[in-house]
């Protein structure tokens, strides 16, 4: 018999608005906290042990908080709001204090992308004035290293990530633009490497795995955009993913590239294998868009989270896929069973998305045959 559906293992309510940004920080020997901001321009700090918010920091002046990270630790917080700065926080011995501000002059929905580069050091990708820049600056001395200015018109930079491979001397970066273009940039030269029209609409996220050279991105149409890197860094597009209804606002790979999550417009979060991309669970919760995702980082696989955050002002945790995990309110490829689960849900429009994403056309919403897949995937 099918196993049925998985249900989160709780919900967090209580934050008043939309969940624009979710971040994890699992230290060692500390109990688990999950930050989350808010479109009201609070950011959250959650206890997971008590499941209970433990201060709200107020540094935004009402503007949505749209990305979040953590420096060193849990005690300094850095956060992105639509009031065009970011904030670095010093949250240690109960202190809730903005320490440092940096002004990007970008209202847009783009979040930031953080690379470690050394002990104390950091450098912080962040959308510019001017709608297609892309700027790269230094931390913590707030030096500006480059601006990335695309010399084709594609438009408003829409997502960003930054990371160090291997056989480069330098970092990379990759952007997603409004016309659904992504664009490889090379950091150190201030050059484009490659670029692939990966979408027919603007780019709303991307996320992408060093390792496997290899990512992933999403629009508002009904399919992700699967691509890779060659040994020569250009971009390589892959079969798309389909999917039932458009809309996705954010890509989640989990920290052991088993996994990745996607959120949706229509309400869902859908869970794939990472390595074929085989859809393996449809999470229904929510009662509106599924806006933010974030996995947790804890050392022991089988406590590890997956956190979604909604228009609907709540936040469901879910623990899924998790080696050894067994539980009635998650699954894992060990025990799933069966093949498919059909769900029903009513057609919807997702005009309710032009809130938060501009430049997107309404597209009518059909989930005919949206389904849970509890199959083992044994690629993952």
């Amino acid at each position: 018999m099918a196993r049925p559906a998985p249900a989160p293992l709780y919900t967090l309510r209580g934050a008043g608005s939309p969940l624009n940004a979710l971040h994890f920080s699992c230290c060692e020997g500390d109990p688990p906290l999950l930050f989350s901001g808010s479109g009201q321009g609070s950011v959250h700090v959650w206890n997971l042990t008590t499941r209970r918010a433990e201060r709200v920091l107020e540094g935004h002046s009402g503007a949505s908080v749209i990305w979040l990270n953590t420096l060193h630790s849990k005690d300094t917080l850095i956060s992105q709001g639509r009031d065009m700065r970011v904030c670095l926080w010093d949250l240690a011995e109960g202190r809730s204090d903005v320490t440092d501000t940096l002004w990007t002059g970008s209202v847009g929905f783009c979040r930031c992308s953080l690379l470690e580069t050394g002990p104390g050091r950091w450098l912080l990708a962040h959308p510019g004035e001017a709608m297609e820049e892309v700027k790269i600056i230094d931390l913590p001395s707030k030096s500006p290293v480059c601006s990335l200015i695309p010399q084709a018109k594609l438009g408003m930079v829409m997502c960003i990530k930054l990371w160090q491979p291997d056989s480069s001397p330098g970092p990379l970066l990759l952007a997603g633009y409004e016309d659904g273009s992504l664009v490889l940039w090379d950091v150190s030269q201030r050059s484009v490497l490659s670029s692939a029209a990966a979408h027919p609409e603007p780019v709303m996220c991307l996320d992408f795995d060093p390792a496997r050279q290899r990512g992933i991105s999403g629009s508002s149409e009904k399919s992700l955009a699967s691509w890779m890197l060659d040994g020569q860094h250009r971009l390589q597009l892959q079969q798309p993913v389909a999917l039932v209804n458009p809309g996705i606002s954010q890509l989640c790979i989990r920290g052991d590239r088993k996994i990745v999550a996607s959120a949706g417009w229509d309400h869902r979060v859908r869970v794939f294998g990472w390595k074929k991309l085989r859809s393996l669970a449809v999470l229904q919760h929510h009662t509106d868009m599924v806006i933010s995702l974030a996995f947790s980082d804890q050392q022991d696989p089988r406590n590890r989270l997956l956190a979604a955050g909604s228009k609907d002002q709540r936040i469901s945790l879910w623990s899924i896929y998790n080696q050894g995990s067994d539980s009635d309110t998650g699954f894992s490829l060990r025990h799933a069973h069966s093949p498919l689960k059909h769900e029903r849900a009513d057609s919807r429009r997702a005009a309710q998305v032009r809130d938060y994403w501009p430049h997107i056309k309404a597209k009518h919403c059909k989930d005919k045959h949206s389904w849970v897949d509890l199959t083992e995937e044994s690629s993952t």
